[in-house]
């Protein structure tokens, strides 16, 4: 029986950085109001497309793993934040990286990066194909509107990937489950899309609008029902589990969840400060940021799981293979910015802020 393991692992992550104190600066916040109810003390925002983040990511995932990208089947490519719609990201990562293989993305919001290893796993068990490269890559900031408290401080930018291989080993992802909510469809949303009148000025008007506390209820529900589904699923008790990866949405949300599952909190990993919530792209930029830190060791046994939007779910099983070193290092980097992360947003920060004021 063939299983799908992960080789290779890269992330990208833009260089200025939005820091609470600089977020006070033009909304009524501060550091000691954001991190207590968040866990956040940053994030980075990005000045190029969300198919440059994905690239270098990708790039630096292949190279882990020691491939090019002629050697890739297949290029799933989550995200919420696009560059462009049509065609799909993925096909301008795949240009970039001189794939010749199937190629799409995919919209789970957050939870978009677990349902991409799962459709990956899938082809490889089914011998469809032997490499797959999964990417979870946003740029959120594009939607926020600057005067809203409550969302502005929670998302960033940035860019993971993962090489998914065959193996022989019983090892990679052991089992997965997905899974949607669409009567909490409402609770996370943002008016982005065909449905906009395009010659209406308050219609291009987007942003992100979510209900706190029902995100808050259902997360932790969804996320431990299917956590608990695909433990069951690989004849583990929590017991087993040496490294918990979730979404990194909420600092509140994770401790809420693995108390609940009464999961050791040692064992959760947990990197939102530095980013706050980059959707898709928060489990595989914590990978990296596990392997770099020590935390994933051969042979592991880690429970992944994450929440999103329409309100997906997802979670899986995943044995790490015997390696925690790349076969090889690229020297793939975005383009140089010259500006920082509050000089980024000023212009949209001013725009929205002015509009709330003459309301």
């Amino acid at each position: 029986m063939q299983y799908a393991t992960i080789t290779g692992w890269g992330k990208c992550v833009p260089p200025a950085v939005l820091t609470n104190d600089d977020l006070s600066t033009f909304i009524d916040t501060s550091d000691e109001w954001i991190r207590p109810r968040t866990g956040i003390k940053q994030r980075h925002i990005s000045h190029v497309g969300t198919s440059e983040l994905a690239t270098v990511a990708a790039k630096h995932a292949l190279a882990a793993a020691g491939l090019e990208g002629s050697d890739i089947d297949m290029i799933i490519l989550a995200t919420a934040s696009p560059d462009t719609l049509i065609p799909n990201i993925a096909a301008t990562v795949q240009a970039n990286i001189g794939a010749k293989c199937a190629a799409f993305d995919i919209n789970a919001a957050c939870s978009g990066f677990l349902y991409g290893l799962g459709l990956a796993s899938g082809q490889i068990r089914s011998g469809q194909c032997q490499r797959v490269l999964v990417i979870g890559a946003e740029r959120l900031t594009f939607y926020l509107d600057w005067s809203r408290r409550e969302t502005a401080v929670l998302f960033g930018d940035g860019a993971g990937a993962a090489v998914v291989e065959a193996t022989d080993k019983k090892e990679g992802i052991l089992a997965y489950e997905l899974n949607n909510d669409p009567a909490g469809r409402d609770i996370l949303k943002a008016g982005f899309g065909t449905s906009m009148d395009r010659f209406s000025p308050e219609s291009l008007d987007f942003f992100i609008q979510f209900d706190g506390q029902e995100i808050f209820k259902r997360a932790i529900a969804g996320m431990g029902k299917l956590s608990k589904l695909v433990l069951e699923k690989c004849d583990l008790d929590k017991e087993d589990v040496d490294l918990v990866i979730p979404h990194q949405a909420n600092e509140r949300i994770i401790d809420t969840l693995v108390s609940r599952m009464k999961i050791d909190k040692e064992k959760a990993f947990v990197n939102i400060a530095n980013y706050g919530n980059t959707s898709a792209a928060t489990i595989p930029i914590a990978i990296c940021d596990a392997i770099e830190q020590g935390r994933i060791q051969p042979g592991q046994t880690i429970l992944s799981c994450a929440f999103g939007a329409g309100l997906t779910s997802a979670a899986a099983v995943i044995k790490w293979g015997d390696r925690v070193t790349p076969l090889a290092q690229t020297d793939a980097q975005l383009p140089p910015c010259d500006q920082t992360g509050l000089e980024l947003v000023k212009r949209a920060a001013d725009y929205f802020c002015s509009k709330t004021h003459e309301d």
